[in-house]
């Protein structure tokens, strides 16, 4: 799909052996170590399919030190083994003996998976540039025995570890099937969408709503931002509107600095006249049931929790027209039957648009299947935090590292 950095089809894998760094880090309950959810691992297959013909080395995390589901790989391996019909071998290291003679021992098709990299410290604990990564145990224990570094972990693409970006300066690195549909789809949105392009945030992370707000309006990868959800509340809050009591109460209660992310929404409101889109009637929540209310009578001492029918009305004319519509988060309190209208409408009007649609965030995603959308949108983004940095315009050390990987390739330094 790219032509800034290099992919698994400008390189012959056959018979080598490539690393692969992997994100299968999925839901596990804790008491038996069953894997709940296979998402994550699915996303990868075609990447793995595409390697029948190498020797495959996989690297990957689960959790995090300290957390409940914090566990070795073993069910991982098994759950992979399933997936794909052919065995997913596991090994209990990272780099000691046994894990080296493992790699050693494999046959073009074989698939191994090393133990979870965050059992090692400076995978959690090290962070810097991929030059000084590549100083770390790890790399220069593994690199030896690998002929080609393969990069398909989006969904930690905005982490710099070791895992991440230290094999870059040591191996030639590719960008593997989903990392290069994931950056070359959210690149495209970013600098080349086809117009009007439109985004609807929403949910409760209002400031990751914000930044993204600002990126897209300063880039003008978008016409228009409509917003739902606690964002609509804070672009409400920077117009001058009041809310009500328990509306602010909750944004101050789970958004830190949250005068701060008003200001900057007022800031960009100002900067960007009629492109932000706020709701012209709003529901709240009157003892568990839904009560719709015009803007222009607010404030309400009840919670707002969905946008109104008028503003879904409103919203959904915009839709219609665009050629591009990308979504995070969902317009209300979706998980409420009371308040899951709006949420429904906008996604599903996305769903039918005949426009380029892009979800982006662990929560959309949830909507989607939820409401059995899947089908019906054209690209769906395997990481939440990921995917929001992109959005938001931070570089992403992945991106920059398999960029300059093609330069160091073409140029002939990993021969040296």
């Amino acid at each position: 799909m790219s032509s800034r950095y290099l992919t698994m089809d400008d390189i012959d894998l056959r018979n080598k052996t490539v690393l692969v760094r992997v994100d299968i880090n999925s839901p596990v309950d804790p008491e038996i170590g069953k894997i709940l959810d296979s998402t994550r691992m699915r996303a990868h297959l075609d990447t793995l399919r595409a390697l029948s013909k190498a020797k495959t080395v996989l690297v990957a995390h689960q959790s995090r030190p300290g957390k409940k589901d914090f566990t070795s790989l073993m069910a991982h391996a098994e759950r992979l083994t399933k997936l794909l019909g052919r065995p997913v071998m596991y090994v209990d290291s990272l780099f000691a003996t046994g894990a080296k003679r493992a790699i050693l021992a494999l046959e073009p098709g074989d698939i191994l998976l090393l133990e979870n990299v965050r059992y090692y410290s400076e995978e959690t604990n090290l962070k810097g540039d991929m030059e000084t990564l590549a100083e770390t145990h790890f790399i220069k224990q593994l690199s030896p025995l690998i002929d080609i570094f393969i990069n398909d972990a989006f969904a930690a693409s905005h982490r710099a570890t070791a895992s991440m970006i230290g094999f870059v300066p040591v191996l030639p690195s590719v960008a593997g099937k989903l990392m290069d549909k994931e950056l070359g789809t959210l690149h495209k949105v970013v600098s080349g969408a086809e117009r009007p392009a439109v985004a609807f945030l929403g949910g409760a992370k209002a400031d990751d709503s914000v930044r993204i707000a600002r990126n897209m309006l300063e880039q003008d990868s978008v016409d228009d931002i409509l917003t739902g959800g606690v964002v609509a509340n804070i672009f409400l809050l920077a117009e001058g509107v009041n809310i009500g009591d328990s509306s602010k109460q909750f944004i101050e209660r789970n958004i830190s600095d949250h005068d701060k992310v008003i200001e900057d929404a007022k800031a960009l409101m100002e900067q960007f006249p009629g492109r932000v889109h706020t709701p012209i009637d709003v529901a709240v929540d009157v003892d568990g049931e839904r009560r719709e209310v015009k803007r222009m009578y607010l404030p309400s001492e009840h919670r707002i929790k969905d946008i109104g029918v008028e503003t879904m009305v409103s919203y959904i004319k915009v839709m219609e027209k665009a050629k591009t519509i990308i979504a995070n988060g969902p317009a209300g309190v979706f998980e409420q039957e009371a308040f899951s209208m709006g949420t429904e409408e906008m996604f599903i009007a996305m769903a039918q648009s005949t426009g380029f649609t892009v979800v982006g965030g662990g929560e959309t995603s949830a909507v989607v299947q939820l409401l059995k959308l899947e089908k019906q949108i054209d690209h769906m983004s395997t990481g939440g935090g990921a995917s929001i940095s992109y959005l938001s315009g931070e570089k992403m050390p992945i991106e920059e590292a398999l960029i300059q990987s093609k330069k160091w390739y073409q140029d002939g330094y990993y021969q040296h």
